[in-house]
């Protein structure tokens, strides 16, 4: 319970600290330029970030879709990029999708990893299965530190 209160404490006086050093950096602001009233100070031009491209989001989406550029989708261009994910699964191109075409790239990863060609995947085997990360492993970390009465 005292840590906590101590915690508190602490708390409380940081915020105290804060607020009176931000008071005191106005007044120096307003004794550094006594001609400027403070009205003055805030319509000063601040210094702004670049601005980003007008277009919106949703604008640059539907820019992607409206391929002819009429200013309107029409249902092909709405559903071009699903066709076009379809044709990529429709290995026999006969319009329709069977399990197999479906579950391509799975059964591929499968036969890969089937070395003895037994249909079946041993333990060693499926550890080939794994999933490799993208992003690499950060290196460069110091290890871990022991804290007292840690064991291990």
């Amino acid at each position: 319970m005292g840590r906590f209160l101590a915690g508190v404490g602490s708390t409380l006086l940081l915020v105290a600290a804060g607020f009176f050093w931000w008071q005191g950096a106005a007044q120096r602001d307003t004794v550094d330029r006594p001609d400027a009233p403070p009205a003055a100070l805030a319509t000063e031009p601040l210094a702004m970030p670049p601005q980003a491209d007008e277009r919106s989001r949703e604008q640059k989406r539907f820019d992607r879709y409206d391929k002819d550029r009429n200013q309107a989708i029409s249902r092909e261009e709405y559903l071009a990029s699903r066709r076009k994910a379809f044709a990529r699964l429709d290995l026999n191109h006969d319009g329709r999708l069977d399990f197999d075409e479906w579950a391509k790239k799975t059964t591929d990863k499968f036969a890969r990893a089937d070395a003895d060609h037994s249909n079946a995947l041993t333990r060693a085997e499926f550890l080939t299965t794994r999933v490799v990360r993208k992003t690499p492993v950060r290196r460069d970390c110091p290890p871990p530190r022991a804290v007292d009465g840690d064991e291990g």
